[in-house]
């Protein structure tokens, strides 16, 4: 170590320190400029993952078989948060959407009856629609909708017979209230939806699904690779002709 004194006048009596060597400073300095660019890089990335996550897209875990076929249980989705214009956290106030929610969106929103769970359902009318459900068809404004994605259980049990509707909604012709929707799941006969508990608030809706990134099969534990990166999720519904 380098024994250089430096000598301080103070008055009549000189006082000396000890020279701190300029390579120490030097390392001290690196070591604090380090700990510090690690730090902002941490807090930075945090902050960028709860922006995105609140107000751009969101990934969600599958974890029924509502939606099946078009969603699996073990399915892993991100959901598009901007699409429908995004919540702004702890107030009432939403970010302006590109679009408004469509007849076909798989959407997932707060559960009408525990605000504090998430369900994931098919929209199948808009505000304005008359909706009607005999057996596994829903007519909209006393049309047929054509659904290719619907899964339906060919055993019918008696509640899904074409004669018989015992919903709390549907089974009369239902018209959907303004800046309200009715939705349902693809799998028309394991699903609470509208037709149970009544209609989804606009302001109610989180965002719009849109990839499976991840999915996994828990009963023969195996990936289910031909699923990654399946987007889009089919066509939208149709009307049938009259």
């Amino acid at each position: 170590m380098d024994d250089r004194k430096i000598e301080l006048d103070a008055g009549k009596a000189p006082v000396t320190v000890d020279a701190v060597p300029p390579a120490e400073v030097g390392v001290k300095a690196r070591r604090k400029s380090l700990l510090r660019e690690y730090a902002e890089a941490i807090a930075i990335a945090v902050l960028l993952a709860l922006v995105i996550r609140t107000l751009v897209v969101q990934a969600f875990t599958i974890p029924s078989g509502s939606m099946m076929d078009t969603l699996l249980v073990g399915d892993y989705i991100l959901v598009n948060k901007f699409l429908y214009g995004a919540e702004i956290p702890l107030t009432d106030l939403r970010l302006p959407g590109l679009r408004d929610p469509a007849r076909g969106d798989i959407i997932v929103f707060k559960y009408p009856q525990d605000e504090k769970r998430d369900f994931i359902k098919r929209i199948v009318g808009m505000p304005g629609d008359q909706v009607v459900i005999r057996g596994h068809q829903v007519f909209v404004n006393g049309t047929r909708l054509i659904e290719p994605y619907v899964k339906a259980d060919a055993s019918l049990p008696a509640s899904a017979q074409p004669g018989y509707c015992g919903y709390a909604y549907g089974c009369e012709p239902t018209k959907v209230p303004a800046d309200s929707y009715f939705v349902m799941g693809d799998n028309r006969d394991n699903s609470q939806d509208s037709r149970y508990w009544g209609f989804v608030k606009r302001d109610k809706i989180k965002g719009k699904s849109f990839l499976i990134y991840w999915s996994w099969d828990g009963d023969r534990h195996w990936l289910r690779w031909w699923r990654l990166g399946k987007y889009g999720f089919g066509d939208p519904p149709t009307f049938a002709r009259r």
